[in-house]
C-alpha cells in the first residue's frame, strides 16, 4: 500500500512524504502506483519550473520513496503558487484514493 503522509504548518503544506508500493498489479503494469507517480511528481516538477524553486527532494534507491520539503521563508506570491499547485496535487491523489482505497491511504499532520 502508498502511504501518503501530508504535513502543515499554520494550513499550508511544508512537506509531504509517499512510501510504499501500490500493489494493484504486476510490477510494471502497476496502474495505481503509476498514478501516483505521475500526479506527484508532475506537482513537483511544476513547482520547480514553474515557481523557480528548488525543492528538498530525498527519494529512495529503489522507488517507492519520496519525501519532499518546500524552503522557509518564501516570497508570499511564489508561496500561494506553491500551495496552489500542491494542494492540487492532493487533491489528484484524494481522487485516487476514492476509487483505489486499499491500495493508497492519505492522512495529513498538522503542527
Amino acid at each position: 500500500m502508498i502511504q501518503v503522509t501530508v504535513y502543515r504548518l499554520k494550513n499550508q503544506i511544508n512537506a509531504f512524504e509517499l512510501s510504499g508500493h501500490a500493489g494493484s498489479g504486476p510490477y510494471g503494469f502497476d496502474l495505481v502506483c503509476a498514478g501516483v507517480s505521475a500526479v506527484s511528481f508532475g506537482a513537483v516538477n511544476a513547482v520547480m519550473e514553474l515557481c523557480e524553486l528548488e525543492l528538498g527532494i530525498e527519494q529512495g534507491s529503489e522507488g517507492g520513496y519520496l519525501y519532499v520539503t518546500i524552503p522557509d521563508e518564501l516570497d508570499s506570491s511564489i508561496m500561494n503558487k506553491v500551495q496552489l499547485l500542491f494542494e492540487g496535487m492532493l487533491i489528484s491523489l484524494k481522487t485516487i484514493e476514492q476509487d483505489y482505497g486499499d491500495f493508497i491511504q492519505i492522512k495529513e499532520e498538522v503542527e
